[in-house]
């Protein structure tokens, strides 16, 4: 058994040593938290279950803590991928629900997998989803003050569980005063994909995500029999030519586990049960 999580960026220049480690301290908490659940759960259970804790924690951009988009209003995107059936879910620029990836998870029940807008918010209703606002006084208030954000917050989970299943769910609240309507790669297959070789989770802009088809290249090279670091390699030198901003993590059917950044920093924890990784 093992677990990945991510947290998006981390920029030493706009954000504090406090916020450092308590960042460090909660991805350690949530990723040793999830291994446990893990022990009597399935991998897609156990990486809905992770990226709710993340998006229930306002250090991160998910969930509790997302961005305010150019008109005010915070709309959030989530997906889920089992390995094992193939089977993708997501919500695109939903409003107004605590967890988003309890929605994407709901989603898997039905055969339009993938909603967006006020479909996604109407659906979420539909099924017991209450209204809750995630908007925090740190949010804002920068954007009352126009403090452009980095656009690079993103939480995420692989996890490969005790039957060899793979599974791999991705949350963001946006990059922050984007235009209405923009998709990111969160729910895409760019930037949340899995088989039963490999799953991938990214991080970073959107947009540089979904013009390199990240995650899928990933698991495809793996797939064809690259390992988990060379298939990194290569799709990670794809995204040098528009310097893309992207960070990723992974796991493969063998338990390998990796995680790459094109910039500086992607905050990051794992944990197989007696060794744990965050990052620096």
């Amino acid at each position: 058994m093992k677990i990945i999580i991510h947290g998006g960026f981390f920029s030493e220049s706009s954000t504090s040593h406090e916020t450092k480690v308590a960042k460090q301290n909660a991805l350690l908490r949530i990723v040793k938290d999830s291994y446990e659940y893990l022990k009597t759960h399935s991998a897609v259970e156990t990486v809905v279950y992770a990226v709710s804790l993340l998006e229930d924690d306002e250090l991160f951009n998910a969930g509790i803590g997302s961005q305010i988009q150019s008109d005010g209003k915070i709309r959030m995107s989530a997906s889920l991928m089992d390995g094992t059936t193939q089977k993708f879910s997501g919500v695109i620029n939903i409003e107004e629900v605590k967890n988003p990836i309890h929605v994407a998870l709901e989603l898997m029940k039905v055969d339009d997998r993938v909603l967006g807008g006020s479909g996604a918010t109407d659906f979420a209703r539909q099924h017991g989803f209450e209204k809750f606002s995630t908007e925090i006084p740190q949010r804002r208030a920068e954007y009352e003050a126009k403090l452009a954000a980095t656009g690079t917050g993103t939480v995420g989970c692989v996890a490969l569980d005790s039957n060899g299943n793979l599974a791999a769910a991705t949350s963001t609240g946006g990059k922050g005063f984007e235009i209405p309507g923009r998709i990111s790669d969160s729910a895409t297959v760019a930037g949340n994909y899995v088989n039963e070789f490999c799953g991938v989770s990214l991080t970073g802009v959107g947009e540089d995500i979904v013009s390199n088809a990240t995650a899928a290249k990933i698991v495809t090279r793996v797939t064809d029999g690259f390992s988990l670091d060379k298939a990194f390699e290569k799709t990670f030198a794809e995204l040098k030519p528009y310097d893309g901003f992207a960070g990723a993590i992974a796991i493969d059917k063998n338990g390998n586990m990796f995680h790459q950044d094109s910039h500086p920093s992607m905050v990051f924890a794992s944990y197989d049960g007696e060794k744990e990784e965050v990052f620096g």
